[in-house]
């Protein structure tokens, strides 16, 4: 299977129908907040992917991708990337439209310091680990090191609203981390691409790499959190009072 063949198959199709099927419902500041996480998916994931086919984490087969590459990437690969957060913020769509948070939001200061710590205390272990070059925890390793960082801000900012939200993301990450996580073990059987076994931990889900599922749940995790931290009215009135709060700490420091 080629590489576009996959993306056709496994990814633009339940996208067109998605899109079929909720284009009338889907306003303007989803768009805007899709738009944005393609964005940064392609700016913070090229580098980071680059390394991986650098170092031969894991690798593709030549003869089933188109043959343009950038650095060592192929066109597929930022083609997924593109693909993967419209898909993401697409099936938000279709689980908001579906699922109600039925319960008065509790604002949490304490939940919000807490996770962001606890992630960042884990992020600290997992780049001591990366950093010591324990071979077979590489791919493991990176995977946490890259994908930990853009969490942290957002549980500082909104823990307590993405709890808040909890049923909502439930059904948003899930099934569509299980979704990406089955394609792959098919892409993974016919050659698409492959894990490097000796950057790897060798536990599997399945057919399934341990790396491969939990990469897919991550990054959708991330693309969700923030999709619903951008659409929801306690963050955009959050974000009010913190540039309130900035205004007036200017106004301080000049009147100093």
């Amino acid at each position: 299977m080629t590489y576009f063949g996959f993306l056709l198959r496994f990814l633009i199709i339940p996208i067109l129908i998605i899109f079929i099927l909720t284009w009338r419902s889907t306003n303007k500041p989803l768009w805007i907040a899709v738009l944005i996480h393609v964005f940064l998916a392609i700016v913070y994931t090229t580098l980071w992917d680059n390394y991986l086919v650098a170092t031969r984490v894991w690798y593709y087969n030549p003869r089933l991708v188109s043959g343009i590459v950038f650095g060592y990437v192929p066109l597929e690969e930022y083609t997924f990337f593109f693909l993967q957060t419209l898909f993401v913020g697409l099936w938000w769509r279709v689980v908001a439209h579906r699922v109600i948070s039925i319960e008065d939001f509790k604002p949490s200061r304490r939940l919000r310091y807490m996770t962001s710590v606890i992630a960042a205390v884990i992020w600290l272990g997992v780049a001591f680990i990366f950093l010591s070059h324990w071979k077979t925890l590489t791919y493991l390793s990176i995977i946490l090191f890259w994908a930990i960082p853009p969490m942290i801000p957002q549980l500082l900012f909104g823990a307590d609203i993405l709890w808040h939200h909890r049923k909502l993301l439930a059904w948003a990450i899930l099934p569509l981390g299980l979704y990406l996580s089955f394609v792959d073990t098919l892409a993974i059987k016919s050659g698409t691409w492959t894990i490097n076994p000796a950057q790897s931990t060798g536990i599997f889900i399945g057919n399934l790499p341990l790396e491969e599922a939990i990469f897919f749940f991550v990054t959708v995790t991330i693309v969700s959190f923030g999709i619903t931290l951008l659409m929801e009215k306690e963050s955009q009135l959050r974000w009010m009072e913190i540039k309130g709060y900035i205004k007036m700490r200017k106004r301080v420091t000049n009147q100093d």
